[in-house]
């Protein structure tokens, strides 16, 4: 297991190079020059001696007018070397410190999304299966299309508007921090949070139903019954971990989809996570938080792949990596 481990995360340093490559060179291939950007903005401010400032000035001052493959090395030693990720073309400050900032929003949200996904898709996912094609298999199913089909953007907005016009609510838009308020922190995730794990609980659902019916029909499942063992027992025991195989994989995909789906969620929550802040800098070109943010996410999507496959052997004994 420890020499597979070790493969597997020295295999990650190519698939994060080209990671690294390919969006490095995108975000550079984005319709609008930031230099462009910068020049009008200091032309409309009429700040005096902005007439001397021209696109070569701030191309050098900012260090954009070195060729690409130099820009890529000099940033991939800072961060290898002293881990820094560079600074913002806009406010100079240091990208990790935004970074690091942002994240527990990002994550928080990400994972009472996650939780309340799992919570609620396990039990019905199960229900669903040993009741099939009773009436609450028909609601179960009915309800996780549903969730499927919507999407969380719509459903974030119909939640902020609707109770607003209708009750004269409306969720808190100014973030809590869990330091100042935790109760209140926790309640105002809760709602975004529930939106993000709706959708994932619908699919999870999905997945769970259609993979237990083919366990609960296997030999060792009749036998089980035919030992006069109890259903709990049949279900939890023999049955829900041969099943939950291709679960566990659509859930770790999940996961990481959902932390890149915490972006329009934000926006709409107004929460001051990184979602809101690579929105930011892909408006405004900020190239550093933009190539920051993606190596983070790539890491931790790498990461999930890695903890889907060990899981495997947890879930199935047969399973042994050499």
């Amino acid at each position: 297991m420890r020499d597979y481990i070790i493969r597997r995360l020295l295999l990650m340093i190519p698939t994060m190079a080209v990671v690294v490559i390919i969006v490095f060179l995108l975000v550079r291939f984005i319709p609008g020059d930031v230099v462009d950007m910068m020049a009008i903005q200091m032309g409309q401010s009429g700040t005096e001696g902005t007439e001397t400032v021209t696109p070569e000035s701030i191309r050098t001052l900012l260090g954009l007018d070195k060729p690409l493959f130099q820009q890529l090395g000099s940033w991939l030693e800072g961060i290898f070397t002293r881990g820094d990720f560079g600074t913002s073309l806009w406010t100079r400050r240091p990208v990790i410190e935004d970074i690091l900032r942002r994240a527990p929003v990002t994550f928080e949200l990400g994972l009472i999304g996650f939780i309340l996904a799992v919570v609620i898709a396990i039990p019905v996912g199960i229900i669903s299966a040993i009741r099939q094609d009773k009436w609450v298999d028909h609601v179960t199913r009915s309800i996780s299309i549903l969730g499927i089909s919507m999407p969380s953007f719509w459903l974030g907005t119909l939640v902020v508007v609707f109770p607003a016009v209708w009750w004269a609510w409306a969720p808190t838009m100014k973030y809590i921090p869990f330091s100042v308020d935790p109760l209140g922190n926790l309640v105002q995730f809760l709602i975004p949070g529930a939106i993000l794990g709706f959708a994932m609980s619908g699919t999870t659902v999905r997945y769970l139903r259609t993979t237990l019916l083919e366990v609960l029909r296997q030999d060792y499942i009749r036998t089980a019954w035919s030992k006069g063992l109890k259903e709990r027992v049949v279900i939890l025991r023999h049955a829900l971990k041969n099943a939950f195989i291709p679960v566990i994989t659509v859930l770790f995909g999940q996961a990481f989809v959902m932390l890149g789906g915490t972006v329009i969620i934000e926006q709409i929550f107004n929460l001051p996570g990184m979602g809101r802040l690579f929105v930011t800098a892909a408006f405004t070109r900020d190239y550093p938080y933009i190539q920051g943010i993606n190596l983070i996410l790539a890491s931790i999507g790498l990461l999930f792949i890695l903890a889907n496959d060990l899981s495997y052997a947890y879930l199935d004994p047969r399973i042994r990596y050499r």
